[in-house]
């Protein structure tokens, strides 16, 4: 599989200006957080899908990791999508993501299945049609009702809880999309 995905081809991203996220950061950047986003940032750059695994402790940042990653894909004009194993941790995310991106003029969605239909149905025609940026969710994200304009990177957390066939099932809703995956 890793074989097959290394033949693919990936649109190089444009570099990206990544000033109005680090300021809009309650906090500085570690190193090895700012080592780990450049290092995506080259994957981006390189014309083949990333496909890249961010592991550390609960706790050392590798939700802000993935959100340079989505603002990056996002200021190259892409959809990303965030999987979490469980609704409260995809609220978790949806509320810190949508405080750091909303005042940027970026919306975040969520999609869970405890969602009233009208609820889902709204968030998934905003998804289609490009006017969500970043989608957070749980499993609801791999429904075949869920359908994106340009999902251009997916990003997993705590991986260890999605088969290869989820994250393969919402990958494919992309054209050969980044893969991050985020593990403690």
């Amino acid at each position: 599989m890793r074989a097959a995905r290394s033949d693919k081809k990936a649109l190089p991203y444009a570099d990206t200006d990544l000033s109005a996220f680090f300021s809009a950061l309650p906090f500085r950047l570690t190193g090895a957080q700012s080592r780990a986003i450049d290092e995506i940032l080259a994957d981006f750059r390189r014309g083949a899908p990333m496909n890249r695994l961010v592991q550390g402790d609960v706790g050392a940042g590798k939700t802000m990791v993935a959100a340079a990653a989505a603002y990056c894909a996002i200021q190259n004009g892409h959809q990303c999508a965030l999987m979490a194993p469980t609704e409260i941790l995809a609220e978790q995310h949806h509320q810190s993501l949508t405080r750091l991106f909303a005042p940027m003029g970026i919306q975040v969605g969520l999609l869970t299945g405890s969602m009233k239909e009208k609820e889902k149905k709204a968030v998934r025609a905003a998804l289609a049609a490009g006017e969500i940026s970043l989608a957070v969710g749980t499993h609801a994200l791999l429904s075949d009702a869920t359908t994106f304009r340009d999902l251009d990177l997916v990003i997993a957390d705590e991986q260890h809880r999605f088969g290869v066939a989820q994250r393969s099932k919402l990958a494919a809703k992309g054209a050969d999309p980044h893969l991050l995956v985020m593990s403690a």
